[in-house]
């Protein structure tokens, strides 16, 4: 039976005979015996494997193991005399599936740019810094299951084609079924979507917040966790094209209860993913930021910091930083902004709340004093903001009002407006990006370097 090298790593035993398969990472031949690391991607160490002239073709089969073949051995795990490991594996038996030829394989025993790596995606996955990334995420998105699932969560799979643009939360990408050399125009020569497979105008979803609001109108408290989708030309080490989102929707709650989940949510995640990666963690720290491990210890161990939006332009304007960006009652915050509030004046993770409700969706619930809305960001050091969120209107006369009044259409959310008009209740809820959660944990500079395969403009080769 194969056994994973990340299990054998743990809790494998000298004379204990096993089978492993994976891919050479370095050969090192010496006169009796020759050296050659495996490693099939379940840890950031590969299993030492010892392979004795002894063993039959030991001349041909060694040629055949360079860096990046893939290969299965059988043998037996001995104590190893090397120093920084445990145990290694003696030979008795090797398959070699697939060579790979040194003079042409790219990946070498050397430090490869990312932008290099970005190139050759399909390989790039063999390397140790974005190995253990897509551990790291791996136990992130499982995190992220556990936390909803033990709190009676529903997963809902909310549409990837929409006809909603969730209040221009960003440019869109168009899914049609035309033939674009013959689309059909409207008599003012504008495309008649009204001809199309929908037979309106459909888009990829930029949110799955809207229908996730209407399955917590019947099963109280659900989440998603799916692809969305952004049309911005941005070429900025902050911007994919195609990410994913966790939207919690709850109803019967309160921005309070929002702000609870929220924190409790960033804790569980970051305590499961430091438990289940603490080697991958330990390897950002020392090789991409010294912070990551200080910094996965203030979120778990520490209370965020919480101030009002009204509060937080105050502490700007007081500081002696210069921004680049205006600071001013009504103006939106800045990655700027937010970074010196978490990073420089409370030292962790903070939650803003109560921001000017022009600045803000129409959904979102309105404060009493009529110019501010029941809002929440959790902005964090290094990355600026990592959870937006919101209580809900759920008055059906207000939420008619802050419709009409930035300019959309109440047909239009029809639907939206029935949730008011049965059953309505107070709910809350809040988004967060995956691969900027990821980015976060890592410390890695590029978001495009914590997704397998990274969609932005003129990249979409893998």
């Amino acid at each position: 039976m194969t056994r994973r090298i990340a299990d054998l790593l743990r809790h494998g035993q000298p004379t204990e005979t096993v089978t492993i398969k994976g891919w050479v990472r370095t050969k090192r031949e010496q006169k009796e015996f020759s050296f050659v690391e495996v490693n099939d991607g379940s840890s950031m160490a590969g299993l030492q494997t010892v392979i004795s002239q002894d063993l039959p073709d030991y001349a041909a089969t060694i040629k055949r193991l360079s860096t990046g073949a893939s290969v299965e051995v059988s043998g037996t795990l001995v104590e190893s005399p090397a120093k920084g490991q445990r145990i290694e594996l003696k030979a008795d038996a090797i398959t070699v599936y697939g060579e790979a030829d040194p003079e042409t394989y790219p990946l070498q025993k050397k430090r490869h740019s990312f932008e290099f790596l970005r190139d050759i995606g399909h390989l790039r996955g063999r390397t140790n810094t974005i190995g253990a990334v897509f551990r790291v995420r791996n136990a992130a998105a499982t995190a992220i299951h556990q936390f909803f699932q033990e709190r009676g969560f529903l997963w809902v799979h909310t549409p990837i084609i929409s006809a909603s643009d969730c209040e221009g939360a960003g440019e869109m990408f168009t899914v049609t079924g035309f033939d674009l050399n013959k689309v059909p125009l409207t008599d003012d020569k504008q495309v008649d979507f009204g001809k199309d497979f929908f037979g309106k105008h459909a888009y990829l979803t930029v949110s799955g917040q809207l229908e996730a609001e209407i399955m917590a109108m019947a099963f109280s408290n659900v989440y998603t966790f799916g692809p969305t989708f952004r049309a911005e030309n941005s070429n900025t080490s902050r911007h994919l094209a195609e990410f994913w989102m966790v939207e919690p929707e709850m109803a019967f709650c309160d921005l309070d209860g929002d702000i609870e989940l929220a924190e409790a949510f960033l804790k569980y995640v970051f305590k499961f993913v430091m438990e289940t990666c603490a080697e991958d963690m330990e390897f950002f720290n020392q090789r991409i930021d010294d912070s990551i491990l200080a910094t996965a210890d203030t979120i778990i161990n520490n209370e965020f910091a919480r101030v009002t939006y009204t509060e937080a332009i105050s502490l700007l304007e007081k500081s002696s930083k210069t921004f680049e960006y205006p600071v001013e009652w009504g103006l939106d915050l800045q990655s700027e902004h937010e970074r010196y509030l978490a990073e420089d004046h409370f030292k962790k993770p903070t939650i803003i709340t109560d921001y000017p409700a022009k600045i803000k969706a129409f959904y979102m619930r309105m404060n009493d004093d009529g110019s501010t809305v029941r809002a929440m960001d959790i902005v964090a050091p290094k990355i600026g903001e990592i959870i937006g969120g919101s209580q809900r209107e759920e008055r059906l006369d207000v939420l008619e009002q802050r419709i009409t009044a930035q300019g959309l259409d109440l047909a239009d959310y029809w639907w939206y407006l029935d949730l008011r008009r049965y059953g309505t209740v107070p709910h809350a809820g809040f988004g967060l990006g995956f691969e900027r959660l990821v980015q976060f944990m890592t410390g890695m500079g590029n978001i495009r370097d914590v997704i397998p395969f990274p969609r932005a403009p003129q990249e979409v080769e893998f």
